[in-house]
């Protein structure tokens, strides 16, 4: 499916689950992502991140209906705790199959993105390893000045922030010179058609969770 469609499908059921209360919905969600993932061969590292991520949330928002709410408080207790873990699930659907550079060409050309944000966040993930190695290398030449910076010494952000900031300015020259004006019309070289069959299944999906929201009998 195409990574569009595959956001817009997410963020609409995620959604709608905002506002449901069904705890049925919602395990049935998780099931249904954790069987995609597995399907997609999804590393296990990264499944079980997303089964301990969201345990301290749904504990906490779980214990405090529990114990302090109330009206129905037993029942929207268990709708928080599977809605947070639902929504990880979704959102790990997206994040552990999507390719980002997919994603944002998609969205330029099929949602009128604009090219020059497209391809400045293209950039900035891509500036993410260098970013690390000019901490180690800001770290290294504290130590050689007989300073010892730690992760969270303001020094390396104030240091990281002042070279951020001049790769901006050398990224926004680069691109200028490369034509990305805003509102130009630009070419591709690999052109990204959504097809027929993306809409079909994306509808199918998105009926089915209505159907199975509305037949639930655990809302």
């Amino acid at each position: 499916m195409d990574a569009s469609i595959k956001i817009i499908l997410a963020l609409l059921i995620s959604l709608e689950i905002s506002f449901t209360t069904s705890i049925s919905l919602n395990i049935a969600l998780i099931v249904c992502a954790i069987i995609y993932l597995l399907c997609k061969r999804v590393n296990w590292k990264l499944m079980l991140y997303s089964i301990f991520l969201p345990i301290l949330p749904a504990f906490g928002s779980w214990s405090s209906l529990y114990f302090y709410g109330t009206g129905d408080h037993i029942h929207m207790s268990f709708v928080l705790l599977t809605r947070i873990f639902a929504y990880i699930w979704i959102g790990s659907c997206f994040t552990f199959t999507t390719d980002i550079d997919k994603l944002l060409k998609s969205l330029e050309q099929n949602f009128r993105l604009p090219s020059t944000f497209v391809y400045g966040v293209l950039a900035a993930f891509n500036f993410l390893p260098r970013i690390a190695q000019e901490v180690k290398i800001i770290r290294l030449a504290a130590r050689m000045r007989g300073e010892i910076l730690h992760f969270y010494s303001p020094q390396i952000f104030f240091k990281a922030i002042l070279t951020s900031l001049n790769w901006s300015n050398n990224l926004a020259q680069a691109m200028r010179s490369h034509g990305f004006a805003e509102g130009a019309t630009r070419t591709h070289y690999h052109v990204i058609k959504i097809p027929i069959w993306n809409w079909f299944v994306a509808l199918v999906i998105f009926i089915a969770v209505q159907i199975f929201l509305f037949m639930s009998p655990f809302h």
